[in-house]
């Protein structure tokens, strides 16, 4: 989901304008408890009815089901909170990464930053876009879809321009 806005949250001399992109996540934790409670039992109720037939087994079989799907549903709900923000100014280009875990920032000079869509000959490997100056790079978006990720690098080489290039930013919007 990419979010833009014309002007940076913080007064600046010069006008910016930041990118904000962080993953759909349309499981809300409270449907996302909904989910797991009706499938656990309905899973452990099943598993009953056949341990009561005899075949005991299955019942381990079903909690180390249900294991794994809540392992899976927290760790999509923690995708959620990963935000990636670009703030290009006159003279840099800023990436943040917020995630609950770590949070990074990266500065490039935006005179001399470009950026790369890399794609893979293989169709089932996405392509990676990249901002990188001076041997440093950093991947922005590798949780978009494909069309999102172009879309994106579009819009990126539009606003930082090629290599000692560095195009005019829209005006602050007042």
């Amino acid at each position: 989901m990419l979010n833009a806005e014309n002007e940076a949250s913080q007064p600046m001399a010069d006008p910016a304008t930041r990118i904000d992109i962080a993953p759909h996540c349309a499981l809300t934790p409270r449907r996302a408890s909904w989910f797991f409670i009706s499938l656990c039992a309905l899973c452990i109720g099943v598993a009953t009815a056949f341990a009561w037939l005899g075949f005991w087994p299955v019942l381990p079989f079903a909690g180390l089901e249900l294991a794994v799907l809540g392992w899976a549903l927290r760790a999509s709900l923690q995708r959620r909170h990963f935000v990636q923000s670009i703030l290009i100014t006159d003279s840099e280009v800023i990436v943040e990464e917020n995630n609950p875990k770590s949070r990074s920032h990266m500065v490039f000079p935006r005179h001399w930053a470009q950026v790369k869509l890399c794609i893979t000959p293989s169709p089932l490997h996405p392509s990676r876009l990249l901002i990188e100056s001076h041997g440093r790079r950093c991947e922005v978006g590798s949780f978009l879809n494909e069309q999102e990720r172009r879309g994106l690098a579009k819009r990126l080489k539009r606003l930082i321009g090629s290599m000692a290039q560095s195009p005019s930013l829209p005006a602050r919007l007042s």
